[in-house]
């Protein structure tokens, strides 16, 4: 197959969105923005202007969306500016409160299991044994720790191990787990221990809780690679509880 898309200049990429029926009033201004932010970025933001019409397929007879290469009228290039900057806003909003969720967890793990195993993390029978074994799931666990901690620059790891020896305790070692390990772990922890930890947030159902996480890393990972999160199509898709079981 060959590429038939060339490399487009910025005044080039200007007249491909006006004849687009895009309104730009300063040419200046837009190609500033096309070089610190990139066409195909700002054509994220663009795309619920494009103009999309029905047609009937003529074998299904099926009504099929069809996007067409314009915009619908009075569509300005500052509208997709404006989605951008605020996209980025509820980034640093949702990092805020991803953050304050992550490092609460990673008390809440640490000090159950600590409490009855300094290395808890390492010892499968800390774990429900179904969700642990099942395709090596800690085994592979253990291996995405190890390489969390060895890519870690952290001074303290390099005190602990020291001064401690290779092996972390859980409460220090959670400071290495990003929030997919953490997640991951969670969801491998006994029933009585998912429940114990997931009631602190008012949620009695440990399944509904350790989907919300595995959503919350799906969203950390969009945030942390500054990808698109405003009007994106959220593929891990959290439970929703009881009605009346969330206190």
């Amino acid at each position: 197959m060959v590429y038939e898309r060339p490399w487009k200049s910025f005044d080039r990429q200007l007249e491909i969105l006006k004849s687009r029926n895009l309104e730009i009033s300063d040419d200046e201004a837009a190609r500033r923005y096309l070089q610190r932010i990139g066409y195909y970025r700002l054509s994220a933001y663009l795309y619920p202007f494009r103009v999309f019409t029905l047609q009937q397929e003529p074998t299904t007879g099926k009504l099929v969306s069809i996007k067409e290469d314009r915009f619908v009228d009075k569509t300005h290039f500052v509208d997709a500016v404006n989605l951008y900057c605020f996209d980025k806003k509820l980034r640093l909003h949702m990092l805020d409160a991803l953050e304050r969720i992550e490092v609460a967890l990673r008390v809440d793990i640490a000090y159950l299991l600590g409490e009855r195993d300094t290395f808890a993390y390492k010892n499968i029978e800390n774990f429900h044994p179904t969700f642990a074994k099942r395709r090596d799931q800690h085994k592979r666990w253990l291996e995405k720790y190890d390489r969390l901690l060895k890519r870690s620059k952290e001074d303290f790891v390099k005190h602990y191990t020291k001064e401690h020896g290779p092996d972390l305790p859980i409460w220090v070692a959670v400071e290495t787990w990003d929030f997919g390990a953490m997640s991951q772990l969670f969801a491998m922890m006994k029933v009585p221990d998912q429940i114990e930890i997931a009631s602190r947030y008012g949620v009695s159902e440990f399944k509904v809780f350790s989907s919300w996480l595995r959503s919350l890393n799906y969203l950390r990972n969009l945030c942390a690679h500054h990808s698109r999160l405003w009007n994106r199509n959220i593929i891990d898709q959290p439970k929703l509880p009881e009605r009346g079981t969330v206190g």
